[in-house]
């Protein structure tokens, strides 16, 4: 469904993606993990067009997307969902709008079919009757579901995560790593994730991959991670403060 091949990305004199290679399957949860600011938003960036690479290709869906037009970029994305780290909900927006938002902007569906939509993604998230709350009105693991809401409502092939449990308490963070399996086994979605939260990795991943470096450095099962040689990985994945990482940093 994506490959990303030999994608470099600098800024100035700062290279984040050096020649990086990275497959992901048809209706596989793939998980990027990786140090703070090391280039895993960037990463899906690319992968929905919003950057273009310095070089190299990102295939999606059978299309090189850096060379399409802003026509086709945007036909490209309606195939795509995202939660974004903050919810990113619209506060003057309520519920309903919020959830409908790419539905209003991008489809030529009636009131009465959006609001038909919005209830069923609201039900597959948990909550529902809410369409009338405001933003302000909800709490933080209730903002993460209605900006999961919004990004079903398409039926996307594709949904990005970026870094889904940040924001949320260790028991809403699970609730939201069970929402995501769930997710995904009724929708049959390709999701990427990226996330320093190890937990979460493992629970939602069917492969983790690890950037470092501006390169993935290892790719693998969640046990086959938790039973890594490598000392960057295991540094990484076991968060101890002397080894490899802190070394080169």
């Amino acid at each position: 469904m994506i490959e990303l091949i030999n994608v470099s990305k600098a800024f100035e004199d700062h290279v984040v993606l050096d020649n990086m290679n990275l497959t992901i399957q048809d209706g596989e949860t793939i998980v990027i993990i990786g140090r703070s600011g090391i280039g895993k938003s960037v990463t899906l960036k690319h992968i929905i067009g919003l950057m273009k690479p310095d070089s190299g290709q990102v295939i999606v869906d059978g299309l090189d997307i850096t060379r399409l037009d802003a026509k086709g970029l945007n036909q490209l994305r309606t195939k795509f969902g995202m939660l974004f780290q903050g919810a990113a909900l619209f506060d003057s927006l309520n519920v309903r709008d919020n959830v409908a938002f790419n539905l209003i902007e991008h489809s030529k569906m009636d009131d009465k079919a959006i609001d038909k939509r919005v209830a069923e993604c609201l039900e597959l998230v948990g909550l529902r009757g809410i369409e009338l709350l405001s933003p302000a009105e909800l709490s933080g693991g209730m903002r993460k579901r209605v900006g999961l809401a919004r990004a079903i409502c398409m039926n996307p092939k594709i949904i990005l995560y970026d870094e889904p449990t940040t924001g949320v308490d260790p028991i809403m963070a699970d609730a939201v790593n069970d929402l995501i399996k769930d997710l995904q086994a009724k929708l049959k979605t390709t999701a990427v994730a990226v996330t320093h939260d190890m937990t979460s990795a493992y629970k939602i991943a069917d492969r983790i991959a690890m950037l470092y470096k501006g390169k993935i450095v290892e790719i693998g099962t969640p046990d086959e991670i938790k039973n890594t040689k490598s000392p960057i990985v295991r540094q990484f994945i076991t968060g101890a403060a002397i080894g490899p990482i802190t070394e080169d940093s």
